[in-house]
């Protein structure tokens, strides 16, 4: 099943303050309970045993009284003077949340008009608008919309430099000047996604929907999704290059189900899969060159490859280190592609193959290191496919 990205809402709930008159009373009455617990503290510490009754009383003794009912009414009109101050203060950081809200909800009007413009230079100043705008969002639901647009922005219909028409040259131009404008799209993204989570303009947290989205190229190297929920389901990865490089995807939960790899160069060559969930199941790698190079999976993720298929295309995994965590490749088939894990090491992670099948192409785990993952060398009883290549260590 393909991930749902959650959508956030923008409304804000109103300010909500309780009635003066119940705070205040709550108010004395915890200022009564604290007093009178500190007292009989006291009294408990000094050991009394009861009280020096007193028939009369001189003239020091009676002004410490009225000085004692003064301290008291004046105490009270502090814890009075508090709540309206405490009252005053929420009502004001309100009114200049609202008004925070008022003057990013035109900005962002403003912005999203700049995106549906004819002109190509017009749409990028949109697009940097957008970025600008989640940066000073007064709120992280307002930022997620800002966000939210970048991303279905990309999904928007798209026609790739293979199915332009031939000799077009007005149509070329078009492709060039959207191609810019969602590439700078994904630098945004990336860029705000290089930051440390606590850095103010950080997008580490934040859910991204690619879900059927075009990717001809884009850069995500050295980006790092931690949180949220990532979706390229259904994603096409079809000409150009698309970066990867020294990714990190930290405790997200990434989903690339269903996607597409055709005629592409994706390279998630240094990539770190640690904790979270990644998901390829069902996707199909059919003529993309993917490069899994250096790949460290580590920390109890779950990287799934269930009913993926292989049937076309380079796919390498050389030296990669499976230290940790799970990952599957039930029932995937390998037809047609060439997959390499030459150097690979697997030790730490469960890694499975059960019920993959192997027919045709080349899957060569001959170069591997550690212990054979299950399910992949078949019992004495069944032979090993011509199509996968065992070191003679796993294959007896």
């Amino acid at each position: 099943m393909g991930l749902r990205m959650s959508r956030r809402r923008t409304e804000r709930r109103g300010l909500r303050l309780w009635p003066v008159g119940p705070v205040l009373t709550l108010t004395f009455a915890a200022a009564v309970v604290v007093a009178a617990a500190v007292f009989y503290t006291g009294w408990d510490l000094l050991s009394v045993h009861g009280l020096k009754p007193e028939h009369r009383i001189d003239s020091t003794t009676l002004f410490d009284l009225v000085k004692l009912s003064f301290g008291v009414v004046a105490g009270a009109g502090a814890l009075v003077a508090l709540v309206v101050a405490y009252r005053r203060q929420r009502v004001d950081e309100d009114g200049a949340l609202r008004e925070a809200t008022r003057l990013h909800t035109e900005r962002f009007t403003t912005a999203v008009g700049q995106l549906g413009h004819d002109s190509a230079a017009v749409r990028l100043g949109g697009v940097h608008a957008l970025a600008g705008l989640s940066d000073d969002a007064p709120t992280r639901e307002l930022r997620q919309t800002c966000i939210d647009v970048l991303c279905s922005y990309l999904r928007l219909p798209y026609t790739g430099e293979a199915d332009l028409p031939a000799g077009d040259a007005e149509a070329r131009h078009n492709y060039l000047a959207l191609r810019e404008v969602r590439h700078t799209v994904i630098r945004l993204i990336r860029d705000h996604l290089r930051l440390e989570p606590e850095h103010l303009h950080s997008w580490q947290g934040h859910d991204f929907d690619f879900t059927g989205a075009t990717f001809d190229g884009g850069d995500f190297s050295d980006a790092t999704f931690s949180g949220g929920t990532v979706s390229f389901d259904e994603a096409a990865f079809s000409g150009g290059e698309v970066g990867f490089f020294r990714t990190t995807f930290s405790g997200a939960m990434v989903s690339f189900n269903a996607a597409t790899f055709s005629g592409s160069e994706v390279a998630f060559t240094g990539a770190t899969f640690s904790g979270g969930v990644v998901s390829f199941h069902s996707a199909t790698f059919s003529g993309s060159a993917v490069y899994f190079n250096r790949l460290t999976v580590c920390n109890g993720v779950l990287l799934n490859f269930h009913k993926t298929t292989f049937s076309g295309g380079v796919i390498k995994v050389k030296e990669g280190r499976f230290s940790g965590g799970r990952v599957s490749f039930h029932s995937a088939t390998f037809s047609g592609s060439t997959v390499n894990f030459h150097g690979t090491r697997f030790s730490g992670s469960t890694v499975n193959f059960t019920e993959a099948v192997f027919s045709s192409g080349t899957v060569d785990f001959r170069q591997a290191r550690g212990t054979a993952p299950s399910g992949l060398v078949p019992s004495r009883r069944s032979s090993v496919p011509t199509s996968l290549l065992l070191p003679r260590a796993w294959s007896g």
